[in-house]
């Protein structure tokens, strides 16, 4: 009856196929011990990367390796790609949105060459990252597909 008054759910979703994994189990110690934020990653199997959730692009990075999103519901989201890969000044990397764009979870943000990266030495681990927030719900490594829910945010 009073639709308009309940709070709106925020929906994260994987942003690549692949494998599910909480943040801890990430090799850098700088994603894995929160200094970035609260967030989850995926080991990539697809090279194909979507929004994790509906908002507008704020930032992308010169060097292509992280998007920022400003979420529908004020949340800020950085989309960080692989691990070191802001020593690659943007190769291996094919960007489809811009700052300002709009953006929900099917839209395709970018392209990853895993095979470039693998062959500079660099994980293509995808994190998505909360930097205001300390605590998410807790995730537990699994297959995934992207576009698929991985929990809802308040």
């Amino acid at each position: 009856m009073f639709s308009f008054l309940k709070k709106k759910k925020h929906v994260l979703t994987s942003p690549v196929t692949g494998t599910l994994l909480p943040l801890a189990k990430v090799s850098d110690p700088v994603f894995a011990e929160g200094m970035m934020g609260a967030g989850v990653a995926v080991e990539p199997t697809a090279s194909d990367v979507y929004s994790p959730v509906e908002g507008t692009i704020t930032t992308i990075f010169p060097t292509k390796h992280a998007i920022g999103i400003k979420s529908t519901i004020g949340k800020d989201v950085l989309l960080h790609i692989g691990i070191d890969t802001v020593e690659l000044n943007g190769q291996g990397f094919h960007i489809h949105v811009s700052e300002g764009d709009k953006v929900t979870s099917t839209t395709l943000l970018a392209q990853v060459d895993h095979d470039y990266l693998k062959s500079q030495g660099k994980a293509s681990t995808i994190m998505v990252l909360f930097p205001e927030e300390k605590v998410l719900p807790s995730v537990q490594e699994k297959p995934i597909a992207a576009q698929q829910e991985i929990f809802t945010l308040d």
